[in-house]
């Protein structure tokens, strides 16, 4: 062959169609994202359609109804002909199973348990928080109508409601985690829900010692202080772990004594027998029958309850709450947010104030000075561990001023590592509290050096 020849073949070559795969040669071709997109859109109709009130008949188990979906599902991608690999079909059975029966994109967090908050902030954008740390994750919802269903589905199962009328709202979902949701127009760019996750087994006293959290000798003292019915108040930022810290110490109340629980939406997650939880509810749609946390504390002054644990005051229950620790229901245990044990007074004081009650702020100063006993400070650190840093004792009022003085204190001195954690623990500050006498008057057995600070590793 000519070179002439070779050229006009060479280019008769480069403008022939390329050859197509075929499925004998190559196998089926995956099919490409959109199309899965659109065949799972079309497999959640089919299932809705196709099961109707079934997936919502209370005789079914959560096995049974999950069974009989998987079998649904099988049955609809398998008319859609389309060709899937094993780990296509696995995956798209289980986002659209998530779709229908759980809480869609977000359910795979939800089962993460390494996973403690999950805030999405529009349907394009989810973080969720990590051993402490926030991480972008790369999934999304499908639209804000696909978000917009995921949130009335958790706001419809604690018999709340979120509409453009009300658009925020707090729940809970079944394993107690707090969830907060705001659609539009408050939310301008999209719905935004913000889940903080509750471990399906509680922590246990030694999981926070584990976490360096607290420390055994503060672990004795904090379960005397219980045991010896002082009134304490869990004082915190957002996010520190107040409810967490407030089930441990609730945990400490002896089993014959019977508790009454307060709480906006139900967190707590007491082991006790005796136990009666309260739960508030907000307005209906017509602006009646909101029944208020101050509500359910002065009705659970007739309920003979040995303990009251309000999950956090927020307002002018706060002094229905201090009353009630100074005639004869001392033991009571709360939360508030707080920065410092001296801020919890004065946050207090304001919320006593916002009980529309006119009250000197002397008489109010001398409520709070004789009904808390003891302020357990817990603070997240730059690290972002959770610790107590100071327990405080309510010492009495001097003048117009509370006194307070620090048990114990976090040692902040103690720097931090290679690693940026603090190599710091919550210390005796060497003062004896007052409260320690009364461990003596009651038989309360706590070590003789509990209050004594030990010397700092290394020195």
């Amino acid at each position: 062959m000519s070179l002439a020849d070779r050229l006009a073949a060479a280019r008769r070559a480069e403008q022939a169609p390329a050859p197509q795969p075929t499925a004998e040669r190559t196998g089926a071709l995956p099919p490409p994202r959109e199309a899965l997109g659109k065949l799972k859109a079309r497999a959640t109709q089919a299932l809705f359609a196709n099961l109707g009130s079934r997936l919502t008949d209370t005789t079914l188990t959560q096995q049974q109804l999950h069974d009989l979906v998987r079998r649904e599902l099988a049955t609809i991608v398998a008319a859609e002909e389309l060709p899937l690999t094993a780990e296509e079909r696995t995956r798209l059975s289980q986002e659209v199973i998530d779709d229908v029966l759980g809480f869609g994109p977000l359910q795979r967090f939800l089962d993460d348990d390494d996973v403690t908050e999950i805030m999405v902030n529009g349907p394009n954008q989810i973080y969720i928080e990590r051993s402490g740390h926030l991480e972008r994750s790369r999934v999304r919802f499908a639209s804000e109508q696909h978000l917009r269903n995921i949130i009335e589905r958790i706001v419809l199962r604690v018999g709340r409601r979120i509409d453009e009328s009300s658009p925020l709202v707090d729940a809970r979902l079944e394993d107690g985690s707090r969830v907060n949701a705001i659609i539009p127009p408050l939310a301008v760019d999209g719905s935004t829900l913000t889940i903080r996750k509750f471990s399906r087994d509680p922590f246990q006293t030694q999981d926070l010692v584990n976490f360096g959290t607290l420390t055994p000798e503060l672990a004795t003292v904090l379960d005397a202080c219980v045991k010896a019915r002082l009134n304490i108040l869990v004082s915190g930022g957002t996010g520190t772990g107040k409810t967490t810290l407030l089930n441990v110490l609730s945990s400490f109340i002896p089993e014959d004594e019977r508790i009454v629980t307060i709480e906006d939406a139900v967190e707590l997650q007491l082991q006790q027998p005796h136990v009666v939880r309260l739960e508030s509810r907000p307005a209906n749609i017509e602006g009646r029958g909101e029944i208020s946390i101050r509500d359910l504390v002065r009705n659970s002054l007739r309920m003979r309850p040995d303990r009251i644990i309000v999950g956090e005051v927020r307002g002018g229950e706060s002094l229905d709450m201090l009353q009630a620790m100074n005639t004869g229901h001392d033991g009571s245990i709360s939360t508030l947010h707080a920065n410092s044990p001296r801020d919890a007074l004065s946050r207090l004081e304001t919320m006593v104030l916002m009980g529309g009650l006119d009250l000197p702020l002397r008489a109010i100063r001398d409520q709070i000075a004789s009904s808390i006993d003891v302020i357990v400070q817990i603070s997240r650190l730059r690290d972002g561990t959770r610790r107590v840093t100071n327990v405080t004792e309510v010492v009495g009022m001097e003048g117009d001023r509370i006194l307070l003085q620090d048990a114990f204190e976090f040692d902040h001195a103690a720097g931090v590592d290679s690693e940026g954690r603090f190599r710091g623990t919550v210390r005796p500050t060497g003062l004896r509290p007052a409260f320690a006498d009364r461990f003596q008057e009651l038989g309360i057995a706590v070590p003789a050096d509990a209050f004594v600070p030990s010397p700092r590793a290394g020195r």
